[in-house]
Order: C-alpha cells, then sequence, then structure tokens
C-alpha cells in the first residue's frame, strides 16, 4: 500500500493565503510525515500552479517521495514539448515521477479544449497519440509520427529520462471506454468512484484485459474529523470554494470522506483492490489544510500498508 497527498495549489487556496514556496515546503513535510508521493493537479478553467514547474521545485527539495501529476491534461501542451519537459523533470527528480492523465470532464472542459484548439469530441485520440508519441520519444526514436489525430512527417529529439522508457503513465476515468484504453496502454489507474463496490468491478474488468501490469490507484478527498457532521460541513464547503457545487452533487461523482469512520471507509476501498491511494483534504484556508495535515499524517501509522503490489 501507498499513500500519496494531492498539493493544495489551486486558486481558491492561494486566494486564501497560501503560496507557490508554501506548496513545497508542504511537499517536504509531506515526506517528513512518511506519505509516499505528492501530487499536483492541472487546470485552465480553474486557475492554478502550473504542476510540471511545481514538481521541478520539489523535485530539488524533496529526496524520495514520488512525485506525481492527478491529473494532468496533455491537450493543453504541444505533444512534442510536453515530452521534453516531462523527461526533464524526470532527471531532475531521479526517476521519482508519475504522470497522472486524464482528457477533461464532459460539461466543463469543453471551452479549455477550444481555448488551445483541440477538438472535444477526438480527445480520447488526441490523448492516446500524446502518450504514444511521449514514449517513442522517450525512448530515442524520433523522424516521424503518425496515429489516429496527431501527424508529423518530422519530430525532433528529446532528453531521455532518467527512467528507461520514461515515467509510468496513469489514466483517471471509470467508464467503459476509460477501463479498456487503461487495460491496453496505460501503466496505473487513478479514478474516484464514491462507490468501493464499483471500483471493485471497473478493476475486475480492467485486469480481465491488461496487457501490462496496472498500478490500482484512488484519488479520495478527505476531512479528518470525528464528528460527521461538522466533517460533511467541511466537505461541503470545498466543494463550493473549488466547484461552485454543493456535496450533495459532486458526492455523487468523487469520493469524499469523513467522519468517526473514516478509516474504515477508505478500508473498503483497499478491499476493493486499491493499492495507492492519493489524499486531497478538504480545506482551503492554509491553517487549516496544516491542522489536517497533521492529521492525515497521523492516519498513515494506521492505515494498512501490507497488501498489494509495489507502487512505482
Amino acid at each position: 500500500m501507498r499513500y500519496g497527498l494531492l498539493l493544495p495549489a489551486g486558486q481558491a487556496q492561494l486566494e486564501s493565503g497560501g503560496s507557490a514556496r508554501a506548496l513545497v515546503r508542504t511537499a517536504v513535510e509531506a515526506e517528513r510525515l512518511g506519505f509516499d508521493s505528492v501530487w499536483a493537479g492541472d487546470s485552465l478553467v480553474r486557475p492554478r500552479v502550473e504542476p510540471l514547474t511545481l514538481l521541478a521545485a520539489i523535485a530539488q527539495a524533496t529526496g524520495h517521495v514520488t512525485l506525481g501529476t492527478a491529473l494532468l491534461i496533455p491537450a493543453y501542451r504541444h505533444p512534442v514539448q510536453a515530452a521534453a519537459a516531462i523527461s526533464s523533470l524526470d532527471l531532475l527528480a531521479g526517476g521519482r515521477l508519475v504522470i497522472g492523465v486524464g482528457a477533461g470532464f464532459p460539461g466543463f472542459s469543453e471551452q479549455e479544449f477550444d481555448l488551445v484548439g483541440v477538438r472535444f469530441k477526438t480527445r480520447f485520440s488526441q490523448l492516446d497519440d500524446t502518450v504514444a508519441l511521449w514514449r517513442r520519444l522517450w525512448t530515442g526514436d524520433p523522424g516521424s509520427f503518425h496515429g489516429k489525430v496527431l501527424h508529423y512527417d518530422w519530430v525532433p529529439g528529446v532528453p531521455k529520462p532518467a527512467r528507461d522508457g520514461g515515467p509510468p503513465i496513469w489514466l483517471g476515468g471509470i467508464t467503459p471506454a476509460a477501463l479498456d484504453r487503461t487495460a491496453r496502454l496505460y501503466d496505473g489507474w487513478l479514478p474516484y468512484p464514491p462507490d468501493p463496490a464499483a471500483y471493485a468491478s471497473a478493476l475486475t474488468t480492467i485486469r480481465d484485459k491488461e496487457t501490462r501490469p496496472v498500478t490500482p490507484a484512488l484519488f479520495a478527498t478527505i476531512f479528518v474529523d470525528d464528528d460527521a457532521e461538522r466533517g460533511m460541513k467541511a466537505l461541503d464547503a470545498y466543494c463550493q470554494a473549488t466547484y461552485r457545487l454543493p456535496l450533495d452533487t459532486v458526492g455523487q461523482i468523487q469520493v469524499m470522506l469523513t467522519g468517526p469512520d473514516l478509516l474504515t471507509q477508505l478500508g473498503r476501498f483497499v478491499d476493493a483492490g486499491a493499492r495507492h491511494v492519493l489524499l486531497r483534504i478538504a480545506a482551503v484556508d492554509p491553517d487549516t489544510f496544516a491542522d489536517q495535515l497533521a492529521k492525515a499524517g497521523a492516519l498513515l501509522s494506521v492505515l494498512p500498508r501490507t497488501l498489494g503490489q509495489e507502487s512505482p
């Protein structure tokens, strides 16, 4: 079992007194507390500190914690430039990098894709082509590339990553198409379904089709509080600040956990097969986040650690 922390790098946190430099200190503290990984998100609709830039700074300030993106949207960047940036980051991190990727969310991401000139209808082919191009470039095989939507008669070389073949690439999503693509094309799976049974069923689908070992991960939002009512209010406030939506709406899509049985709730996902659990703390204010981080760090000593495969 591995546990990670999503860094509070969004606009809501920055406007509440957070800073980019404080994020680096948070990553250092997470490593000290025993977290196995730290992660940075990506968005144009919800502005945030750019994840690859942030992780480059963290790579120099930490020693062993895994660095990840949750989730990077490759469509925002030119595929070749992104391949060079990611391999450079992997070199700075000494091979500690995992790249979680996604293709946006219907009803939310269309304007972002319009802005960068990528067709939303072909976003999945765009993503798969981009990842295939990255892997080719990372193995030192430039030249031409022709996928379903990406066509280049010439592509240059990029710096060779620290890890042979480049960092592992995990895919978000739990639709049937996402599960099929995860099994065939990706190294890990990072969804956030609120139902452990749905997680278990989806993981079985991946296992039945996988062509390479897939790391089963989970993105879970938590607020550590033995008072369930107070915890639910904190989760709702976080959803309002982050998505401008109530917890009742967000909680139907994403894992949202709090209350005295928080460990039991997380345990259900471990039983369902999750082996790298990424925790997002539902706090915008820096002082509340710091308090929650300490409490989450204390949970690490009692969370299950002995099950499952080794994560990257």
